[in-house]
């Protein structure tokens, strides 16, 4: 399958993580890559590495018949020029992950690999690292790779190689891997979320549906629309879990333990007890990940040792600390609303800390049902004041406290005035009024239903900001504003 791109130019379009990774495999198997990004300081680290280079600029004019494929990161638009001419000109343009399906497929690092792959808006992360903690526990050689943070590619050429992926791949990953036949994939749900980049809820769907194409399909079935892809998933077995009780063929929960009936009569797998996090979300996320290895016949002691043997990561409703009664939860992963819905059912009393970028989310039907639940929000970044409006529609007798990033109180002409710094300081500021908002036995959540680019790194970077700012905090700030 690779064959064709031995001895040509393949054009690698985005000097990210994903980029770099691709560059000695291509290398391995005797093509040369080019790579373009839209970043100057991008591309001056791939030409220090030996690399040819070119502008996207360049390229949006120019002939590009010299690549036999265009290898793109994740993050680029099929509506990117460069993409847009290569599918004109008739260059197949390719995902990293396809690329790094075909790979594997041709064994250039070994015998193939089975892969499960994990997708869905929210608690991929989780999923992933639970069924990565069950293969473990189970003795089978496995890496957790994908979205998660390492590049398929680079798993792949581990030495010693693993036997299994468990794989998490988002929608725009799926998007430009058309090719995966995963052992097993699971769609853990679907909300709104990236329809900025994917021009629709249908599309976006339709996206994730791709795990669905393998051996074994697995749904959540708890959620309308993942539940609805059963129906057209081309895995050749699909089966489905609930935070319930399942019927035949499906795995749930009764009297507080997981219970495996879609590959065998009935087995028990773990106590919800053994699950972190504790609560829905974090039930739901142990039943994916024991659907998954279930697949591969882990047998069910296995699953309860790597359930017990996981523990949360950072800035996964971790608990950071408790003043005076309030307890502070740090969910800065909860970058859309269907995850702060979780994160926020959670919790029978919450300052609801929020903001950023919606990426054309409603929040809406979120703050409807847990309305009842908040006893304060405090709001910043971009879409503050569309998430102030439904607050002010849905929930009016809710105390809404709006920061403006323009107008920082601790910001003035003797202070660092970076992005970051003043970063920092509107964190401070809403922690500081979340805990004057909050009384014993309260919870100030940072869950902020929107991404985090318009004021912060990533998500990691405003957690640690959440965590340091909770960390500051006096006894005399709880309550300060009732």
């Amino acid at each position: 399958m690779l064959e064709f791109l031995r001895g040509r130019d393949v054009l690698v379009a985005g000097w990210g993580v994903s980029g770099r990774s691709l560059i000695q495999p291509l290398r391995d198997i005797g093509a040369r890559p080019v790579v373009t990004d839209g970043g100057a300081k991008a591309l001056a680290e791939a030409a220090e590495l030996g690399l040819e280079v070119a502008t996207s600029v360049e390229l949006e004019s120019a002939d590009l018949s010299r690549f036999a494929l265009v290898i793109t990161s994740p993050g680029w638009r099929p509506d990117s020029p460069v993409l847009v001419s290569a599918v004109t000109e008739g260059i197949p343009v390719w995902g990293d992950v396809e690329f790094a399906w075909w790979v594997d497929q041709a064994r250039i690092y070994g015998p193939v690999r089975k892969w499960l792959v994990v997708t869905g808006t929210n608690g991929k992360t989780t999923t992933t690292q639970m069924t990565h903690a069950i293969l473990r526990a189970a003795g089978i050689s496995s890496v957790a790779c994908g979205n998660i943070g390492l590049p398929i590619l680079d798993a792949l050429r581990r030495n010693p190689g693993p036997q299994i992926l468990a794989v998490e791949l988002s929608s725009f990953q799926l998007h430009w891997a058309p090719s995966v036949r995963p052992e097993a994939g699971v769609v853990l749900n679907v909300a709104e979320d990236h329809l900025d980049w994917h021009g629709g809820l249908d599309a976006y769907a339709a996206a994730k549906a791709r795990a669905l194409t393998g051996r074994i399909g697995v749904v959540g079935l708890d959620d309308p629309i993942a539940r609805s892809l059963a129906r057209k998933a081309k895995a050749r077995r699909t089966v489905g879990f609930r935070i319930g009780v399942p019927a035949d063929g499906e795995l749930g929960v009764v009297d507080g333990k997981l219970l495996d009936r879609a590959f065998t009569k009935a087995a028990i797998l773990a106590d919800t007890t053994d699950i972190s996090p504790q609560g829905p979300a974090g039930i739901a996320d142990a039943l994916a990940a024991s659907a998954l290895t279930r697949a591969i016949d882990v047998a069910p002691q296995f699953i309860k040792e790597g359930l017990v043997e996981h523990k949360v990561g950072p800035h996964r409703a971790a608990f950071v600390r408790e003043v005076r009664g309030v307890v502070f939860i740090d969910d800065s992963k909860a970058t859309n609303p269907h995850a702060a819905r979780a994160s926020i059912l959670g919790h029978p009393q919450v300052v609801w800390v929020a903001g950023g970028l919606l990426k054309g989310a409603s929040v809406d039907e979120l703050i409807e049902e847990v309305g009842e639940r908040l006893v304060g929000a405090v709001l910043f970044g971009a879409d503050a004041p569309i998430i102030a409006a439904a607050l002010a529609r849905h929930a009016p007798e809710v105390p809404v406290i709006e920061l403006d990033a323009g107008d920082d109180a601790d910001m003035n002409n003797d202070v660092d005035t970076s992005r970051s710094a003043r970063a920092d300081a509107i964190m401070g500021r809403a922690v500081r009024a979340a805990a004057g908002l909050a009384g014993p036995g309260d919870t100030v959540l940072l869950a902020p239903a929107a991404a985090s680019l318009d004021m912060y790194d990533d998500y990691t970077h405003r957690g640690r900001c959440f965590v340091d700012a909770v960390t500051a905090l006096e006894d005399g700030d709880i309550g300060r504003a009732l």
